[in-house]
């Protein structure tokens, strides 16, 4: 009988592990090629994981909660030896892979553990903090202590020590004193000592896995970006317009709506070009300035969560193909069918208020981004419109557009002029283009 090695799969760029939140099939079950075995769930997304192969499923090495990285063995399938010599030789080199993959973590392993194994194992597991197999080995090789290790500050989700963290802490070792990094708690914040009180007839639920994550994400960005948040209105009477004139023909071409987010994410992408101050990330004392403008369009999903749809080179799309990409990514979003990659890797962010006969808001930077645009309701005013034969009192769309900024990099005057410019594009808005 031949064996197969079911391993975490890559799940993005930036994706190192997943959780698993339920196992599908159980040992002893026999299991088709493309059955899912079990699903699993990252900070950007939940999925399923199919077997590539026909088998009976024999081993289990993790449990339902426990979080695993990309590339660990989490499970074995049992092939009768026909079956397996009818398979391709990539089946073959993924059992290889396999093998070399748990060899490494083993042998990394190892090296932490050393002669202790039970000691140290035991002390990373009480102590509150993961720490990847990579940072273990450097602490060992470098004699960092686990007391120490605790010290360090991290950079990563929930404050995890990265390698670059612990490099730069050797590097500065003795110099000056890291101060202890708390991981962010899942839990309510609420005043020391206070109890929340109960009542009859309140209804307790506990916040959905997503929910957690998003409330965590929120409460780290605040600490780590001083939010400042400008105002400016714009006169939409244009874009309003052009579309009313474009919709039903788009309609009828194209087979799917035409609706203002494309034209204001298309438009923010032209502003960002004139502006690249604002498509930066913070990485320390550095500034990293981001050559691709890949903006992330916050969208509410029917459970009340977000999640945040990226548009890669936002900036080199026409208009046909911005409005399909949003209609594609909104409706996928809200079937939970998005990939990880389609979910990450943004520069900016924009949040629509608006949907929600909001006027405005002042919305949470998406960490690492320095900026998030926040658009409000397209509301009919009586405004005052300045013509070279005088003013006169006119009625006309507004928009209030917010953005709140990073003051540790963006100042009011990149903040302001930027959306100055974005007005400029609004109010100057081709009604003439074809579509």
């Amino acid at each position: 009988m031949a064996k197969f090695e079911i391993v975490m799969p890559k799940l993005g760029e930036s994706i190192i592990e997943a959780t698993i939140t339920k196992w599908l099939k159980q040992v002893g079950e026999t299991i088709e090629e493309d059955d899912a075995i079990l699903e699993i769930a990252t900070d950007k997304v939940d999925s399923e994981i199919p077997s590539p192969v026909d088998g009976v499923l024999t081993q289990i090495f993790f449990q339902e909660g426990d979080v695993v990285a990309v590339g660990e063995i989490i499970a074995v399938l049992e092939m009768d030896g026909d079956e397996a010599s009818e398979k391709s030789e990539d089946i073959i080199s993924e059992e290889k892979i396999g093998e070399q993959i748990s060899n490494d973590i083993e042998s990394i392993a190892n090296e932490v553990i050393g002669d202790e194994s039970e000691t140290v194992v035991s002390d990373f597991k009480s102590s509150g903090r993961f720490y990847s197999p990579l940072v273990r080995s450097i602490a060992k090789e470098e004699n960092i202590s686990l007391n120490e290790l605790e010290t360090v500050a991290g950079s990563g989700k929930a404050g995890r020590l990265t390698k670059q963290d612990i490099l730069n802490h050797l590097e500065n070792r003795g110099k000056v004193k890291t101060s202890i990094t708390k991981v962010p708690s899942t839990q309510p914040v609420k005043a020391p000592g206070e109890k929340i009180a109960v009542g009859t007839g309140d209804h307790v639920e506990e916040m959905s896995r997503m929910r957690k994550l998003i409330a965590d994400h929120m409460v780290m960005s605040k600490q780590v970006s001083p939010h400042v948040t400008s105002f400016i209105e714009a006169d939409v009477t244009k874009i309003v317009n052009w579309r009313i004139k474009v919709k039903d023909a788009f309609i009828k071409r194209e087979g799917e709506k035409i609706t203002f987010t494309p034209i204001f994410i298309d438009l923010a992408a032209k502003a960002l070009r004139d502006y690249p101050g604002l498509n930066v990330s913070v990485d320390g004392n550095n500034i990293i300035f981001k050559k691709n403008i890949n903006i992330g369009m916050a969208a509410a999903l029917p459970n009340g969560n977000l999640i945040v749809p990226v548009i890669k080179n936002a900036d080199q799309r026409n208009l046909i193909g911005m409005a399909k990409t949003v209609n594609d990514l909104a409706s996928r979003a809200r079937a939970n069918k998005l990939s990880p990659d389609e979910i990450s890797g943004g520069t900016f962010t924009i949040t629509n208020f608006g949907s929600f006969d909001s006027l405005t808001g002042t919305p949470i930077i998406n960490q690492p981004q320095v900026a998030i645009l926040g658009l409000g309701a397209i509301v009919k005013r009586p405004v005052v419109i300045e013509t070279p034969e005088g003013d006169t009192i006119g009625i006309r769309s507004i928009m209030m557009l917010s953005l709140a900024y990073d003051h540790r990099v963006v100042d009011g005057a990149l903040a302001g002029l930027y959306l100055k410019r974005l007005r400029e594009y609004i109010q100057n808005f081709d009604v003439h283009q074809s579509i």
